[in-house]
């Protein structure tokens, strides 16, 4: 058993792609845990489409032994310190990740990138680990780049995040030129973990994944006593009882272990089979020991995104079940339930917290289980205030009542911070501007570099607000954003109708202002989809009772003077008062077919 004076669980957090893997790595080799057969880059991202896209999608634990080079241990030995590192992403979207890897460490090691400076994401998860009171270690990264420019980034931590200069290290990932002294000052400055070993156990699970031949694994922290093997344990939250048959650490492998002490951080296999069993945040403990208290765990992921996802072949919706409830155990922010459409049959409506987050839960859904799939646009999730005040969510259009059932219609509004060059800020701020953008403050981090904060609904900042904040930016921006409430706003449901009746499946929730614009668009998908009819088809979009858009697709015409030679013109006319009384009827008693790539067209947003 470790004595706990001689751990350390520390994390790295940073903005996308300022080197946290890559540093990581370093580590890993200079204490020996991965030798020369195992190196590779970025060891702990082991999924796929983490190598593919070079972004940590999911955080990773390994254990550390490091001997340090002038400490000795009570017998005068040279002390060996076991550090538990937890590597997390650095996309906004999967800022989950990190606060539960923060839960689970007394320190954290904030990567700047020499040459990028402080970044939107760089900000909020500094305050993250401020705000769970960890103990920070700035480090600039990438200082051997030619375009570093380390005194200016200082200068913006400093300035920025009001962490002292003097604290701030330098160290290269891809070379690891000051990894070691890196290592050095985590054991200096990150407090050890204060659990007490002789009391009863107390472990916080922070994270769990699924295997398919040993069932659930989770990830625990020990803050007190022992967990060991062949220990009957108790989930504080659900109440459920298992026997433990696996311990260990990851170094990066799972290394089985006879236990786990008070501080140290690692993994149970204890025949776990069902997702209902496993609630991320919750507390274990001993099933046959005394009471003890919950840890602080988790405010549960609140999904800001929506959308349908539904197989192209019927015969696949329960293999699309099984499939996302096992993405689900992986992913305790990623919800779903069953819902049905006319256009698209059978499928589920997912919850996401943002759109890369979406494209990798359907990317992975297709490779992993391989399903094909169809995938609706995205959609935010609304409120409303009925009469009596209650506040109802809605998800979808078609929840929406009457609009005397309700007295206030609400949209989610984000605090967005973007960072971006000095000479980008007007363009900016009349982007925000034409996004219903409410302006809160500016802040200079250097003579060249702004943070612009603004507050902007999701719906507005939920499609194509990232490119053009890249494209106004010459690619130099970065954003960062979090839910501030809901508040109300002019929205109405935009209903679609074809040849006089409403598709249920088409309808939207929009701005007033932009109802006219987005009904348009739609009826003008529609009408190069939909194929034409021996009668005219029109195309409307309404807001209750009021058409605000219409389109039309042409009848196909038949020539019927073509057999018709000479004569009266008064036998041409009756011919075509024939047909067009034909088509009349036919209007009347017609069907119009929607073909499913129409529905797809518009509901896909291509």
């Amino acid at each position: 058993m470790t004595d706990p004076r001689y751990i350390r669980n520390f994390c790295i957090i940073a903005h996308i792609d300022h080197g946290k893997s890559t540093l990581a790595d370093r580590l890993l080799e200079i204490t020996g845990t991965i030798d020369a057969r195992e190196r590779r880059d970025q060891v702990l991202d082991d999924m796929d489409l983490e190598r593919e896209r070079g972004i940590t999608i999911k955080a990773s634990a390994v254990a550390m032994t490091y001997k340090t080079r002038d400490r000795l241990d009570p017998k005068g030995g040279t002390a060996e310190y076991v550090l538990h590192l937890i590597d997390t992403p650095g996309h906004v979207d999967f800022s989950y990740e990190v606060q539960k890897a923060l839960q689970a460490c007394e320190g954290a090691i904030l990567l700047v990138d020499a040459a990028q400076g402080v970044e939107a994401q760089t900000v909020a998860n500094a305050n993250l680990a401020m705000g769970a009171r960890l103990t920070i270690l700035p480090a600039l990264n990438k200082v051997d780049l030619a375009q570093a420019r380390p005194e200016e980034v200082i200068e913006e931590i400093e300035h920025t995040l009001l962490l002292e200069r003097a604290e701030v290290m330098r160290v290269s990932g891809k070379t690891g030129a000051g990894a070691a002294e890196l290592l050095e000052a985590v054991i200096d400055r990150v407090p050890p973990p204060k659990g007490d070993p002789a009391a009863p156990l107390r472990a916080l699970l922070f994270d769990a994944k699924f295997d398919t031949y040993r069932g659930v694994v989770v990830y625990v922290r020990v803050v007190d006593g022992r967990l060991a093997k062949r220990a009957k344990i108790r989930m504080l939250g659900t109440g459920t009882v298992y026997e433990v048959e696996e311990v260990g650490k990851f170094r990066p492998r799972p290394y089985a272990t006879s236990d786990l002490a008070a501080g140290e951080v690692g993994y149970v296999i204890a025949n776990i089979k069902g997702l209902q069993e496993v609630r991320i945040g919750d507390t274990v403990g001993l099933a046959d020991g005394p009471a003890v208290a919950a840890l602080p765990g988790y405010e549960e992921p609140k999904p800001m995104v929506f959308c349908g996802l539904y197989p192209t072949s019927p015969g696949d919706y329960e293999h699309l079940r099984r499939a996302l409830e096992q993405l689900r155990l992986n992913d305790a922010s990623f919800t779903f339930e069953p819902e049905t459409s006319a256009a698209l049959g059978f499928g589920f409506r997912c919850g996401f917290l943002g759109l890369l987050h979406m494209d990798i839960i359907q990317e992975r859904l297709e490779r992993e289980s391989n399903i094909d799939l169809v995938q609706t646009a995205p959609t935010v999730t609304y409120e409303i205030e009925r009469m009596n005040g209650e506040r109802e969510r809605i998800h979808r259009p078609s929840d929406l009542p009457e609009a005397h059932y309700y007295k206030a219609f609400l949209e989610p509004v984000m605090r967005v911070s973007l960072l971006i060059p000095a000479d980008a800020i007007g363009p900016m701020m009349g982007l925000c501007t034409e996004r219903r953008g409410r302006y809160v403050k500016t802040e200079y981090l250097s003579p060249t570099r702004v943070m612009l904060v603004y507050d902007l609904p999701l719906a507005e900042i939920l499609y194509d607000f990232y490119d053009r904040l890249k494209s106004v930016t010459r690619g130099y921006g970065t954003m960062d954003y979090e839910l501030r409430d809901f508040e109300e706003a002019d929205l109405v449901k935009l209903r679609i109708l074809v040849a006089g009746e409403e598709v249920d499946a088409l309808s939207t929730i929009v701005h007033r202002e932009h109802a006219e614009y987005r009904g348009r668009k739609i009826l003008q998908r529609l009408r190069t989809e939909i194929p034409r009819h021996l009668f005219e088809v029109a195309l409307q979009a309404a807001i209750g009772g009021k058409i605000i858009a219409r389109e039309s697709i042409r009848p196909m015409a038949k020539n019927v003077l073509a057999k018709c030679y000479g004569g009266d013109v008064t036998r041409k006319r009756k011919l075509l008062e024939k047909q067009k009384e034909g088509k009349r009827r036919m209007k009347q008693v017609g069907g119009v077919e929607i073909p499913q790539k129409a529905f797809l067209a518009v509901l896909g947003g291509e």
